[in-house]
């Protein structure tokens, strides 16, 4: 669009709009799956000139915007401060992956976005990006020596040199030459960027750094299962020790879920780095020693038993029993006898006395799953329970004293279950005593491309099927996808790629999307005749995404404005664009973010060019 501008501006049409050898692929449904830094199509987006468009400063509202994302400035000296702080206050080591962790959430946001605002970019340009984005936010600045990639093997392969980094600036100032490198942040900020790039883990070590006495910093990044003794990088990328390690392809016995083997928990692990997710397993650890009420909030599949099994295992009462009830799973007429037991012959074809659940669980752990669904009946008699500290079985006379403590799941809101009267207030005051809410994984997408290398390597074993990785679309598509059955979906989405591939090979998006689920349209390219084309067999099922005007929709109108130019009615590039910026809005009855989509832009950056037409 913005060389049709120019080229309108100049009165010089004879020139076509430039097609990346990325857009062309996207056309023929092929994609560039390997590449390296020496063999990058000159000028493809996004280029420095791109990004340094993207940043827009605000000054009347106090905003900055990059990339459609809000930014701040930030003094370094007031970062060295904070950094000061943090060491003197929990020490280099707490302090160390903290920042990592911050450097990391910060690198796989700046992926996506990229993902998103260039969704036809050739895949070598993108990971060239990473570096220009993170010298554009003044970190440093990045000299790439070499980097090479290939998605259908998961292999990446990079060195580059850092000048002026700011973090080893602060460091060095305040603490002056050690023997470790201190760009904690920055190495946080690589490992993010290109682990969501490439859908696999990858790990960068810091081999030269300035606050070492060199010259310049030096950091070199490969598949985390490539390096040795690799568990000393990945423990600063984990806040809390119980998170497996074993997702990031090395194995590690400590971080396994301990338990019996017929147990359904035995073969799965926590897995994640997001802030949100550690922001969960930080409150799983502080109430883990208690024996206070826990309950679980969030929607299905984000792993709640997962998280109450875990907070059994770091607890003191870890070896004693977990008992799991899913409660929408008994009938309300067994549900009295399932959770407290039955004596014989309490009723026809009770032959025998048998503990309950409370029983069973004693001195443990109790975990009732999907709370909500209980009856108005069994939750008052879950509420005696609770708060005697006793059951009495169905048939029985006698009182049994049950040490127990209690963890509750539920994925609906109680709060209004009980304006609703489908829940008794009391109890849920009984089990609110210290609620974790699980994020959806929409809200921790740094996540996803640890769950998928997770996934791929547990089900290839399970099948016994060799996969080699995920192609550039599969992880664009895993990506972005909305995932309305959160980890379980992906789950199943990554099982069956697994299957689907062929053997030796990668697991390609024709695998993933094939049971009606709606992909997002940046799988989907635009032909030249102006409709959405889909790529290795999938086709745009959303009517919403088949209406949705892209970038390119106002070709029709710059005839109009040659024709004036060559009438001798001049056009400066101020009135070209206040021009296609109206006509988009008119076109797109009034809504910003189509018109953004039409003329390339993101909704803030339209709504910023807007502002200027409406000054005098």
């Amino acid at each position: 669009m913005y060389d049709l501008i120019k080229n309108v501006e100049s009165g010089d049409m004879s020139k076509p709009p430039r097609v990346s050898l990325a857009e062309m692929s996207r056309v023929t449904g092929k994609m560039l799956n390997h590449g390296d830094s020496q063999h990058l199509t000159a000028g493809a987006a996004p280029t420095l000139d791109d990004l340094t468009q993207s940043l827009h400063f605000s000054p009347g509202d106090g905003r900055i915007w990059l990339n459609g994302q809000r930014m701040q400035l930030l003094h370094t000296t007031s970062l060295g401060a904070l950094r000061r702080e943090l060491l003197e206050s929990i020490g280099a080591e707490r302090t160390r992956g903290l920042l990592t962790r911050v450097g990391y959430s910060a690198g796989a946001r700046d992926a996506q976005l990229l993902r998103e605002r260039w969704p036809n970019a050739e895949p070598g340009s993108l990971f060239a990006a990473g570096p220009r984005m993170h010298s554009l936010e003044g970190a440093v600045k990045v000299e790439p020596l070499h980097f090479e990639f290939d998605f259908e093997r998961g292999t990446y392969h990079g060195e580059f040199l850092w000048h002026h980094s700011s973090e080893a600036e602060v460091h060095q100032a305040d603490f002056g030459i050690g023997t470790e490198p201190a760009c904690w942040m920055q190495t946080g900020y690589a490992i993010g960027y290109t682990s969501a790039m490439i859908g696999r883990l990858t790990i960068y070590r810091e081999v030269e750094c300035t606050c070492m006495g060199h010259h310049r910093c030096r950091l070199i990044g490969k598949p985390a299962d490539e390096w040795d003794n690799v568990e000393e990088d990945l423990r600063f990328l984990n806040a809390e020790a119980f998170v497996s390690t074993t997702a990031y392809g090395v194995p590690q016995q400590a971080a396994e879920l301990p338990g019996d083997d017929q147990r359904p928990y035995a073969d799965k692990e926590m897995v994640g780095v997001s802030s949100a997710f550690n922001a969960a397993c930080h409150m799983l650890r502080r109430v883990a020693p208690t024996a206070a009420t826990v309950l679980f909030t969030g929607e299905s599949g984000v792993g709640k038993e997962l998280f109450a099994y875990m907070l059994h295992q770091i607890s003191p009462r870890k070896e004693q029993p977990f008992v799991a009830v899913n409660c929408a799973a008994i009938p309300e007429t067994l549900i009295e006898s399932e959770l407290f037991g039955v004596e014989r012959g309490a009723y026809t074809g009770a032959s025998h006395s048998r503990p309950g659940r409370f029983e069973r669980a004693s001195g443990g752990t109790l975990f009732l799953d999907e709370i909500g669904t209980l009856s108005l009946v069994a939750q008052g008699k879950l509420l005696r329970a609770l708060q005697e500290g006793e059951i009495e079985r169905v048939g029985g006379v006698r009182s049994v004293k049950v040490d127990v403590r209690l963890v509750a799941a539920t994925n609906v809101d109680l709060r209004e279950e009980i304006r609703q009267g489908r829940f008794r207030e009391d109890l849920f005051f009984r089990l609110n005593v210290f609620p974790i809410h699980l994020p959806p994984l929409r809200d921790r997408r740094d996540d996803i491309p640890l769950l998928m290398g997770y996934f791929m390597r547990h089900y290839g074993q399970k099948h016994q099927r060799r996969v080699t990785g995920f192609t550039a679309r599969a992880v664009d598509a895993l990506l972005n996808y909305h995932f309305p059955g959160n980890i379980r979906e992906l789950q199943n989405l990554v099982e069956r790629g697994v299957i689907y591939a062929d053997e030796g090979g990668p697991i390609d998006l024709p695998h993933l999307f094939t049971s009606g689920e709606e992909s997002q349209t940046s799988y989907f390219s635009l032909a030249q005749t102006g409709r959405l084309t889909g790529h290795g067999g999938a086709t745009p099922t959303a009517p919403a995404q088949q209406e949705t005007p892209a970038p390119g929709a106002l070709l029709d109108v710059l005839p109009a404005m040659l024709r004036q130019q060559a009438q001798g009615k001049g056009w400066s590039l101020d009135q070209l664009e206040s021009t296609l910026i109206l006509a988009a809005v008119q076109r797109a009855d009034g809504n910003l973010s189509a018109a953004a989509r039409m003329l390339g832009l993101t909704r803030p950056q339209l709504s910023y060019r807007m502002k200027k037409l409406q000054q005098p």
